[in-house]
């Protein structure tokens, strides 16, 4: 039987998972398309994950613990991220 992480450490598997997956630093992850096709704009996307990516690496960095509202809550988020990039053509399916 497994035992299941604290929060703190399901919080940073997810932030880990984001960054192995999404292309968070290449080169044109911050740039707007130019042919009007996107669904969602990946760039303003990229930028949100990255913000609250960075807000709690942070707060885990100082020993704050987040709540299970808040793991769902950037879970949730990195999925329908994750999926509007697979829409965009941006990360493969």
């Amino acid at each position: 039987m497994s035992k299941k992480p604290d929060r703190i450490t399901a919080m940073q598997q997810i932030i880990d998972d984001v960054k192995a997956q999404f292309p968070l630093y290449s080169e044109d992850t911050f740039k707007c398309g130019t042919d009007n096709t996107c669904i969602g704009c990946p760039k303003k996307l990229m930028e949100l994950v990255d913000s609250e990516l960075s807000y709690w690496q942070h707060q885990i960095n100082r020993g704050n613990e987040p709540g299970f509202d808040d793991i769902r809550r950037f879970g949730k988020m990195c999925k329908n991220v994750h999926r509007s990039l697979i829409r965009n053509n941006r990360i493969p399916s």
